[in-house]
């Protein structure tokens, strides 16, 4: 849409900061400081405080309250009823110096009936199931649902799920492709006979780099996410030797999610890879090969500065 801002005759728009072609609806509020921007749907019965900043091409849906330090960016979608809070630790009649600043980036969505503690931040493209309470940040691109709120996967990805446990013997070694640039599925020798089971490794031969630095990653609570970040020279080469965990790749453009379950399969990550491991068991535990000594400088830790680096690598 085009045009002035439209505001029905029985909504209520007191600030001059509204762009081009939004709706605003009836029985809708919005107080004189808040900025809004182009084209937004702004339905029934919504409540906009003044230190509120919304992005162009933003959904509120009917019953939702956006108050004092929401950040809303562009193509956000908001849920009917769905609960931003910004103080917390609320008193009557205290008002706090200033309040949380709850963020909801580019392209996220946010189901029906969630609420959002103060100070979170919603990553971009995430997606917030109805009902769940967002507890902490929620990374870009996930899928959230639950109290609290807990990663089910992310949008636009390719599921590998693999059967979970090892079992038979003489399983062929190999090396698959997947979706996502350089990322590859390696499978080690497994060796069964009625000892038990017996997977082994010969860095110069089955691996694509030699390691210089391995560690274990264990009692993650299945609530947690681990990684979330990518390397901008170290290789990696992630196994889950005991349990089952799932393991995000993505290089910007493709997305992929493996079940490692499996103590001679493992996930090797290039250099310039976004990954994350979630939906821990129990009982997991991840073994990680590195071609780098630890070097904090060569982590990245934010997605949108990872896309930047991609995008600057050419």
């Amino acid at each position: 849409m085009s045009g002035k801002p439209f505001v029905h005759p029985q909504g209520l728009c007191e600030s001059p900061h509204v762009g081009e072609g939004t709706r605003v609806w009836a029985f809708a509020h919005v107080l004189p400081a808040a900025r809004i921007g182009r084209d937004c749907n702004v339905c029934d019965h919504v409540f906009i405080e003044n230190d509120v900043v919304i992005g162009d091409r933003v959904t509120i849906k009917s019953g939702v309250q956006v108050w004092d330090g929401v950040r809303l960016e562009d193509d956000v979608f908001v849920g009917p009823n769905v609960t931003f809070t910004n103080d917390p630790f609320p008193r009557s009649r205290q008002i706090p110096e200033k309040f949380s600043v709850t963020t909801v980036r580019a392209g996220a969505s946010i189901g029906g009936n969630a609420v959002l503690l103060p100070g979170v931040t919603i990553g971009q493209k995430a997606m917030v199931g109805a009902g769940a309470v967002v507890t902490q940040d929620v990374p870009p691109n996930a899928i959230v649902v639950g109290n609290p709120a807990r990663i089910s996967g992310y949008v636009d990805t390719r599921h590998e799920a693999k059967p979970a446990a090892a079992s038979g013997p003489d399983e062929k070694p190999g090396m698959a492709t997947s979706s996502v640039r350089g990322v590859k599925v390696i499978t080690g020798a497994l060796r069964g006979d009625i000892r038990g089971d017996l997977t082994a490794l010969e860095y110069e031969k089955d691996l694509p780099f030699v390691p210089k630095r391995s560690f274990l990653v264990l009692n993650v609570p299945s609530a947690k996410v681990r990684g979330e970040h990518a390397h901008k020279v170290c290789h990696q080469l992630i196994y889950c030797v005991a349990g089952s965990v799932h393991c995000l790749a993505d290089d910007g453009v493709h997305r992929e999610e493996f079940l490692l379950s499996k103590p001679n399969v493992g996930v090797y990550l290039p250099p310039m890879t976004w990954g994350s491991q979630f939906k821990y068991s129990k009982d997991a535990v991840l073994l990680v090969f590195a071609s780098h000594l630890y070097d904090a400088n060569d982590y990245i830790r934010d997605y949108d500065s990872f896309l930047r680096e991609l995008k600057a690598r050419g």
